[in-house]
C-alpha cells in the first residue's frame, strides 16, 4: 500500500530543473507525479515514477543524491471538502502529515492525494477505517495511465 517516491535537491536557479528531467527522459522514465517545493537557495523535487530503481540509477549517474521514501497515495473525490475530510480524520487520530500534494487522475471526478507520514502504517489503518481507498503502486500506475 506504500508507494516509493524519489527526492532530489536542486539549486534554485534558472535551468536547474531541466537537468534531472533530461536524465530521466534519456533513461526512458515517465513521471507519474512531480512536485517542486522551494526555498530561496534550493528546491526539493519529489517524483513518483513507474520504475523507481531505473529512475534512481539515472539520477545518480547524472550526479544527484537521490532519496527514496515511502509515501501513501489515496483515491480522493475531486470536489470541495474531500481534502478537509481526509485531513480531519488524520488530525483526530493525532497523525501528523509531513507533506502532501495532489494531482487529478484520468478518472473523471477523482484525484490522487500523495502524503508522507512518520508512521505510514498507522495512517493507512486510520484511512482504511474511514473507507478511504489507499492505492497500491500498481493501482496508482493504472490510475494515471488509464484511457
Amino acid at each position: 500500500m506504500k508507494v516509493m517516491q524519489l527526492s532530489v535537491f536542486l539549486e534554485n536557479k534558472p535551468g536547474e530543473l531541466s537537468r534531472p528531467c533530461k536524465a530521466l527522459s534519456q533513461a526512458g522514465v515517465n513521471l507519474l507525479s512531480v512536485c517542486l517545493a522551494d526555498t530561496a537557495q534550493f528546491g526539493i523535487l519529489r517524483m513518483i515514477v513507474p520504475d523507481p530503481d531505473t529512475a534512481k540509477a539515472a539520477l545518480e549517474a547524472a550526479g544527484y543524491v537521490v532519496n527514496l521514501a515511502q509515501v501513501i497515495a489515496v483515491d480522493m473525490s475531486d470536489r470541495p471538502g474531500s481534502l478537509t475530510a481526509i485531513t480531519t480524520m488524520l488530525g483526530q487520530a493525532s497523525i501528523n502529515i509531513e507533506y502532501l500534494y495532489a494531482f487529478c487522475s484520468r478518472i473523471a471526478g477523482n484525484a490522487v492525494l500523495v502524503m508522507r507520514f512518520e508512521d505510514p502504517d498507522a495512517a493507512i489503518s486510520v484511512l482504511q477505517s474511514h473507507s478511504v481507498r489507499v492505492l497500491k503502486a500498481k493501482e496508482l500506475l493504472d490510475r494515471v495511465q488509464e484511457h
